[in-house]
């Protein structure tokens, strides 16, 4: 048994030192587990604090992550935090790469700031267990009328909770080198809060982080906050269009933080679900 430690140790550093495709399934057992780890616990912690389901929790959350990126290799080069200081609701859009956007998002999360996500992630052991007790809105991706249903709600607890919400309109990670068409559910649910929307842009992570290829080696993300769009006024007419600008709003901050030439044709203009 001494002697297979003792194979083992040596062999680890050797392949983290050869083996790019070994590093990328290393750094992502490693992130999911200690990710585990750290809900595990953040669970007593959310509870002492405020009892139960509250987005208050993400504060512990926040304060527990920030130092894994350090472990991966990552760093964020962050600019426009002004525009977070805004006062009272708002929904913060972003595009949406891998997992790894959880690092990027409790590096700038606002206070009293919590996501929508799809509704697998509350069966995800301890993760998904701190998700709902910090107030995480569970949607199902599959049905259009739940989706609404829930973005109701979600637009009445912003008001009513004073809460922000961050939402990636994409809806799916997307590795593209562009940006996939946004769905509506984040544009409804500002123009019924009346909350102004903050469009938050990751670069892409494509020179050091490529899911196909197997290759994950340290890099350092460019995540740049826009000023806020304003939505007062505007009624579910006026949805599409709000879309459309922000889409392209975003798509051309993404381009250009990520060193991309300007793509002639895109993946579309954004769906008007």
């Amino acid at each position: 048994m001494d002697a297979l430690w003792v194979f083992l140790m040596l062999l680890v550093p050797l392949l983290l030192w050869t083996s790019s495709t070994f590093v990328f399934y290393f750094k992502k057992c490693f992130y999911v587990a200690y990710m585990m780890v750290l809900g595990a616990i953040a669970i007593p912690l959310s509870i002492l604090k405020c009892g139960g389901r509250d987005v208050e929790n993400m504060r512990v959350v926040r304060a527990l992550v920030r130092h894994v990126k350090y472990f991966l290799g990552l760093r964020f080069d962050v600019s426009g935090l002004e525009h977070l200081q805004t006062e009272g609701p708002y929904v913060i859009i972003s595009n949406h790469q891998s997992s790894l956007d959880v690092l990027g998002l409790m590096e700038v999360l606002p206070d009293r700031c919590t996501m929508i996500a799809k509704k697998e992630l509350v069966y995800a052991g301890t993760v998904g267990i701190v998700s709902w007790l910090g107030g995480i809105v569970f949607i199902n991706r599959n049905k259009t009328s739940d989706a609404k249903s829930v973005m109701a709600d979600a637009a009445k607890t912003m008001l009513d909770d004073q809460i922000r919400l961050w939402v990636f309109p994409e809806g799916t990670r997307n590795q593209r080198g562009d940006l996939l068409p946004f769905k509506k559910g984040a544009f409804h649910l500002a123009v019924q809060a009346q909350a102004p929307i903050i469009p938050i842009v990751f670069s892409s992570y494509s020179n050091f982080y490529l899911r196909k290829e197997k290759l994950f080696n340290s890099g350092t993300i460019k995540l740049k906050i826009l000023p806020k769009i304003e939505t007062k006024g505007m009624t579910s007419d006026d949805v599409a269009g709000l879309s459309d600008k922000s889409y392209g709003l975003m798509r051309s901050v993404f381009l250009s933080i990520s060193g991309f030439a300007p793509l002639t044709q895109s993946n579309g203009p954004p769906s008007h679900h």
